[in-house]
């Protein structure tokens, strides 16, 4: 058990269409009647959260029990390229639009109950997901994921509804999945696995396909259960690759992915593998809803990576 005195609070008030600057302060709220004290980081950008993220964790006088995360998915990845690695654990406090990381590890959606679960302070070591590509590598290094690295079609659908103002929910990413089914369907290919329970010595799978995804955990977008079998700390990324079909197929398979149902398609393959490299011409990849480049790209599962605050 992690004893929380003080915690560094991330707010976005863009989460959830606003719903992060609501979450923010109920939590502020709750943690100072219990006599934590709260240091709200609030960047005006990804990179200025990121900064005051960096800054409050190298402070030796302040540095806080835990960094909590009150908005979605989007903000915990931002938050996450600063805290993997520091041995501080992660809170999270749903305000977003997916709240996918929550869901899979159980933080209650009520902002009160999701504090309480910080202010107990039991922990699970998860794993966590790197992408590298060419612009990472010369960059700033590996792209850090708790959930879903999606590439091609799922990649432009999830930047296209990052877009959208309407509608608002997880419905955003079926309007923007109906956009983007019109812009181009399936591509080629190349799949490299190796650390896999099925292939040990590695395997290469080249194919058409429509999207492939690399899943730390099942869902991605709200719930749309991606990644079926994946478990958040057995050390694995599991892929998804959805094969070559019709648009009309796609539509039809739409309703069932939204819905949080398993696919359950001919033209859909699963493997699980501890590093992932994917190859497809002017594929983009999106890692927990964040832009992380195009592919070429590489994923590795980081075992036990971050200790995250649980029921």
């Amino acid at each position: 058990m992690k004893e929380i005195h003080s915690v560094a609070l991330v707010t976005n008030p863009m989460s959830g269409h606003g719903r992060g600057l609501e979450v923010g302060a109920a939590a502020i709220a709750r943690f100072t009647t219990h006599g934590v004290r709260v240091r709200e980081l609030c960047g005006t950008s990804a990179a200025d959260t990121a900064r005051l993220v960096r800054e409050a964790l190298a402070d030796p006088e302040h540095r806080p029990d835990a960094v909590v995360s009150a908005g979605g998915d989007g903000l915990t990845c931002v938050v996450l390229q600063e805290l993997a690695g520091t041995g501080v654990p992660l809170g999270l406090v749903p305000g977003g639009t997916g709240n996918d990381l929550a869901r899979q590890l159980g933080i209650p959606d009520a902002t009160d109950a999701a504090v309480d679960v910080v202010l107990a302070g039991k922990t699970q070591d998860i794993d966590l997901g790197t992408v590298e590509t060419a612009a990472t590598a010369a960059d700033s290094g590996p792209f850090w994921f708790a959930t879903v690295t999606g590439t091609g079609l799922d990649a432009r659908v999830t930047l296209r509804a990052n877009e959208l103002r309407w509608p608002k929910g997880p419905m955003r990413y079926t309007f923007a999945a109906l956009i983007e089914l019109f812009n181009g369907l399936a591509v080629p290919y190349r799949i490299e696995l190796t650390g896999s329970p099925d292939h040990p010595d590695g395997t290469v799978v080249e194919l058409d396909a429509i999207m492939v995804a690399v899943g730390n955990t099942k869902t991605y977008g709200g719930g749309m259960l991606i990644c079926p079998d994946a478990v958040v700390d057995d050390g694995m990324l599991d892929l998804t690759v959805v094969g070559a079909m019709s648009r009309l197929a796609m539509l039809k398979m739409l309703p069932s992915l939204s819905s949080g149902k398993r696919i359950d398609h001919p033209a859909v393959s699963q493997y699980r593998a501890a590093t992932i490299t994917l190859s497809a011409s002017g594929a983009p990849a999106t890692a927990d809803g964040e832009p992380a480049g195009m592919l070429p790209a590489t994923f590795r599962a980081v075992p036990g990576a971050q200790a995250v605050l649980v029921p």
